[in-house]
């Protein structure tokens, strides 16, 4: 069963952009969390993850992944399609 991903994101963002598009080519459904559709969503990812945090904030199920550059990392290191694809065996 997939994993349920969610991202925090705000408009003009490369980096949330960059996250986005890793996720696309990875062919995965996503819950995006704009905070310049709803203001809302900014405090939720500080109740979330802690004030002051940058955009993206990215979770894959429960876990707290990070930024768009962790999210590049984990997929570098090969962990990141076990992870979306909600395989616990492989990470």
């Amino acid at each position: 069963m997939p994993a349920t991903i969610e991202i925090y994101t705000r408009p003009g963002c490369g980096y949330c952009t960059a996250a986005k598009s890793l996720l696309a080519r990875k062919n995965v459904a996503f819950t995006e969390y704009d905070s310049g559709v709803d203001a809302s969503f900014r405090q939720q990812m500080y109740d979330r993850v802690a004030p002051g945090s940058t955009f993206p904030q990215i979770f894959i199920g429960k876990i707290h992944i990070g930024g768009c550059d962790d999210l590049y990392a984990l997929d570098r290191a090969g962990k990141l399609d076990a992870m979306l694809t909600g395989d616990k065996a492989s990470t």
